[in-house]
């Protein structure tokens, strides 16, 4: 009655052994650490980076305790903080600006861990230390910027078609646009309609006035906003890389709202400058290059003569570092600038519809087209370089030979993967912010305030399980005992599949973690309670185990079902420190059906099953209304 098949011995057993290896890492600690990332586009982080990083620590007499390669970046770790130190300004200086060379703690578990993808819970910013920022991304900027594109783009259109109107002009998020006739308004209308799908427009007459009034479509609108919001995500994102922070959080938060979370940066003011800089994108053309016989340019002498010093007049000498050539090649750019990124209204990735190559489509606003329309009608077959300035370096992005005559829209090639498109997509909207942003919100937590935050936390979790488990065991004697490993099992799973997600632990999570201790007992409570009242009853001991594990389950999830409904719409609803604890809460109350049912009986029916008579078990004191009480 009271025995469980093999199967499900194994899986209990199976459980806690892999409950237990991945929760192992959580105990060993962290060690200081360095972390190299790229910084360019063209760059990854492989084998021959971290061979790079390996002779670097060697040249410098430098032990590092392991050299650890993921996807993004090659992590080395320290028996001290002054190596660490002594790590980072070596790598710097070795591996030079095209690298960011972080400071980071890592996990100190044993290598057989690590290659097992065994890892610690990562601590968020109020555990961890460190800066966080919630800044507003101004929306009516964005959208005012994108109506005033629209304003030079009739405006232009206009001119071309030769369609006469009297004036132009933008209130707020309206264009209205006036003509003298109407037949000329109806014209323009077309026009308007088949070059600007975004606008809904409408005809107004007043008078001997016809205008044209336009406003932004809603699905334009959310775009719109949806791309400032992308685009800003993407810049802070290429700016805090140059912090040095290992494993920062930028994330949105809201509609119009982005988080910056820099674990262990402590100085605010250098944060805001970094968060607050300006770049800016130029498109020049290419006079020389040595690189490509069949485009026009092509001039090696000239080159070769550049690159000994002799630059010519009215043009700079420029390096582009293309994926998969070690050399960089040098080119000889125009001074003169042909857009700056200002005109830049969109660049997305995407496929040649003819041959389906991986493409990256731009897009510029009406002066910008009408001037990259006029150069390029005269280059065709030069190759055009596009750069970004940042903190008044530049750096050519790509150089792509110009194949036809280009517009407002056009499209850049020459790609060996999508991964490279979307790359250089990102990188030519990340020039400037979309819309301006203004912090909200500023916090500094210090590394010593974190710790505080983990100690009391660990200290109330752990005492909250010894009251528990010094009742249960008072209460419920052997049953207690069942309830009480029952329950540690279930802290070992949640801690373990935290660590399997590398979810995020805040002060809340562990807030969480103490919340579901004390939950999670409750199943057993009404087992226990259960048993008692089938002993009650007059059922025998092994009837009143089964009874009241079986009549017990129905209660234990419609109570548990309810409190996950609460937990899921506090994750969907939630944002920061409220889905941290809403992720815990679902987790343990996942974790805790199967401890408190399925581990807690399997230690009852090993413990009492394989007893044929079994005349009592220990479960405390029995109450029965009219009687003596009895202890079984």
């Amino acid at each position: 009655m009271n025995r469980y098949p093999l199967w499900k011995n194994l899986l209990i057993v199976i459980s806690l052994v892999l409950g237990f290896v991945y929760a192992l890492p959580n105990l060993f600690g962290e060690v200081p650490a360095v972390q190299v990332s790229p910084l360019k586009a063209g760059l990854k982080a492989d084998a021959s980076l971290m061979n790079r990083v390996e002779d670097a620590l060697k040249q410098g007499n430098l032990a590092a305790n392991g050299i650890f390669l993921d996807q993004t970046s090659v992590k080395a770790r320290f028996a001290d903080t002054d190596t660490q130190l002594k790590a980072k300004d070596l790598l710097q200086s070795r591996l030079g600006e095209d690298y960011v060379v972080a400071l980071n703690l890592l996990s100190n578990s044993p290598y057989w861990l690590t290659a097992i993808n065994a890892l610690p819970m990562y601590l968020g910013l109020d555990l961890r230390g460190g800066v966080h920022f919630l800044l507003q991304v101004d929306m009516n900027a964005a959208m005012a910027k994108k109506m005033d594109a629209f304003v030079g783009d009739i405006r232009g259109m206009l001119r071309e078609k030769r369609i006469q109107y009297s004036g132009i002009s933008r209130e707020g998020q309206t264009i209205t646009v006036r003509f003298r006739e109407a037949a000329t308004r109806d014209k323009g209308l077309a026009e308007i309609q088949k070059a600007l799908p975004d606008l809904e427009l409408k005809t107004q007459d007043e008078g001997g006035d016809y205008r044209i009034v336009g406003t932004l479509k809603a699905e334009a609108r959310s775009q719109t906003e949806k791309f400032a919001i992308d685009q800003n995500i993407t810049t802070l994102r290429n700016r805090v890389n140059e912090l040095g922070v290992a494993e920062p959080i930028i994330q949105q938060q809201g509609a119009d709202r982005v988080v910056v979370q820099l674990p262990g940066v402590q100085d605010t003011a250098k944060a805001k400058d970094i968060l607050g800089r300006t770049a800016t994108l130029e498109v020049r053309m290419v006079e020389a290059h040595a690189s490509d016989p069949g485009a026009r340019d092509y001039d090696p002498q000239k080159i070769e003569q550049a690159v000994k010093g002799q630059v010519p007049f009215g043009t700079e000498l420029f390096y582009h570092q293309r994926e998969g050539v070690k050399d960089p090649e040098p080119l000889l750019l125009s001074r003169q600038i042909v857009i700056t990124g200002d005109r830049l209204t969109d660049a997305s990735p995407g496929f040649d519809q003819t041959d389906n190559r991986p493409i990256v489509s731009v897009t510029l606003d009406g002066q910008g087209a009408r001037v990259f329309q006029q150069v390029t009608r005269e280059a065709v077959k030069r190759r055009m370089a596009i750069l970004l300035i940042d903190r008044g370096k530049p750096e050519v992005l790509t150089a792509p030979v110009i194949q036809s005559e280009l517009g407002a829209r056009f499209q850049i090639t020459g790609f060996r993967s999508t991964e490279e498109t979307k790359d250089l997509a990102l990188l030519l909207r990340a020039g400037a912010l979309a819309a301006p942003m203004e912090i909200v919100e500023e916090r500094t937590v210090g590394p010593s305030l974190g710790a505080e935050n983990i100690r009391i936390g660990f200290n109330s979790a752990l005492y909250g399980f010894a009251g528990i488990a010094v009742f249960m065991i008072a209460y419920y004697l052997m049953f207690g005992v069942f309830s009480i490993v029952a329950l540690a099992a279930n802290v070992l799973f949640l801690v373990a599949l935290l660590s399997m997600l590398q979810a995020t632990l805040t002060l809340p999570g562990m807030a969480g973690i103490a919340l579901t201790i004390g939950m999670a007992i409750d199943a057993n409570v009404l087992i226990n309670e259960r048993i008692r009242e089938e002993l009650r009853n007059g059922n025998t001991p092994q009837a009143a185990i089964h009874a009241g594990y079986d009549r017990a389950w129905g209660t234990i999830l419609d109570s548990n079902l309810t409190t996950l409904i609460a937990g899921v719409f506090l994750f969907i609803l939630g944002s920061g420190p409220v889905k941290g604890f809403a992720v815990v809460l679902c987790l343990g109350i996942l974790t805790s059906q199967f401890s408190a049912v399925v581990v807690a009986r399997g230690m009852s029916n090993f413990h009492y099953g394989r007893r044929r008579k079994l005349d009592s078990i220990s479960i405390g004191q029995i109450w029965r209304p009219g009687a003596e009480k009895t202890k079984t």
